[in-house]
């Protein structure tokens, strides 16, 4: 967007399909994978997710920054998406009275090319029926053989590793120092409502970067580790892999989430793999298989656990599956205090349906 107002901007898919509308947040190029969010609030949660790191975000909701943005409601240090595509976009008009920016101050001050008035609902028509490929969002040209020349460039999502780039670099702690418990965290893209639901249950975490090794995890003396969400394919994370399996050698409880999740099932020789379309969003309902409950779930994740591999497995029992499409939720690693769910617990589309679990993590410390 230019003191003029919008420019025209467009938006052309992998497969040639091109999408015209207006400029919104930064002038420039971006490109990434696409995929959509059907949540119908918390985009400023979802922008600062890091599990969406180099992807351009589609938002299915009508309305995109109608209620501002607040400093409190990030879940990260900054905006992690690459990209934005969105219907109806508030620009610098907004009605919530905590909000301390409008969206497009903050999209232009996070550096973020997003791409506004075009139709959300046939491009995810288009990418369910196309499945999941790269993007590239243009507010500077719409020739489209100069932007299918820079689209060519972008790597695919499968084999990318990512959680390096988007981790903390040093280590930190939250929490009360003198809490009754004390978990170790490998951050692999944490959100930081995951830290507060800890701390909020007498956790006193550390905070590690992705590749720390597993030897300076344990000399901190924790009563448990944690796992973290985050972004890329997990295949392409031995490192994290061989940390989990270290982990799994102490018998401590252990807890993880979407790519901590992926990661505990790599470290029990369970495999992964890139979906057709990933599921991101606050209305997935996943049953609990050992209580028979089912809960309202919040989910990004673009990989998923090999099913077949969990259940002739004989190291983990499937303990939670999606009901729109039977993938794995949740296992349970027999013989071993370690568990793990495929969704976020810490958020509150059910509102607080998946809570429990952090409560089951803290009882077994």
């Amino acid at each position: 967007m230019t003191e003029n107002g919008p420019k025209q901007a467009v938006l052309l898919l992998a497969d040639g399909t091109a999408f015209y509308g207006k400029s919104a947040g930064k002038i420039g190029t971006t490109t990434g994978e696409i995929c959509f969010n059907t949540g119908m609030t918390g985009y400023q949660e979802v922008f600062t997710d890091p599990s969406y790191y180099g992807q351009i975000l589609v938002m299915t909701g009508d309305h995109i920054g109608n209620y501002g943005v607040n400093e409190i409601d990030v879940e990260s240090d900054g905006v992690k998406i690459a990209g934005l595509v969105v219907k109806n976009y508030s620009g610098k008009v907004y009605s919530r009275y905590q909000a301390t920016l409008s969206i497009q101050e903050y999209l232009e001050n996070e550096g973020v090319v997003s791409i506004c008035d075009l139709d959300t609902r046939a491009i995810v028509r288009h990418i369910r029926s196309a499945g999941a490929m790269n993007a590239i969002i243009s507010s500077e040209t719409t020739d489209l053989e100069v932007l299918k020349a820079k689209l060519a460039e972008t790597p695919s999502m499968e084999g990318l590793e990512l959680s390096s780039v988007v981790c903390t670099k040093e280590v930190y702690y939250t929490g009360a120092e003198n809490a009754p418990k004390r978990v170790a965290v490998l951050d692999l893209g944490i959100k930081k409502n995951i830290l507060r639901c800890l701390n909020e249950r007498g956790v006193y975490t550390k905070v590690f970067p992705a590749k720390t090794p597993f030897a300076e995890l344990q000399a901190w003396g924790a009563d448990g580790y944690f796992i973290s969400n985050g972004p890329g394919d997990p295949a392409s994370m031995p490192y994290a892999i061989e940390t989990a399996k270290e982990i799994l050698n102490t018998d401590k409880p252990t807890f993880g989430i979407c790519l901590g999740h992926q990661i505990l099932a790599l470290a029990n020789g369970i495999g992964t793999y890139k979906m057709f379309n990933g599921h991101r969003g606050l209305n997935h309902p996943v049953k609990n298989l050992v209580t028979g409950k089912c809960e309202i779930t919040s989910q990004n994740h673009g990989f998923s656990v090999q099913f077949e591999d969990a259940q002739n497995s004989g190291k983990v029992e499937v303990t939670h599956v999606n009901l729109n499409d039977n993938t794995v939720a949740g296992i349970k690693v027999k013989g071993k205090n370690a568990f793990s769910v495929q969704y976020h617990p810490e958020s509150s589309p059910g509102p607080i349906d998946s809570r429990y679990l952090f409560d089951d993590f803290v009882a077994m410390l």
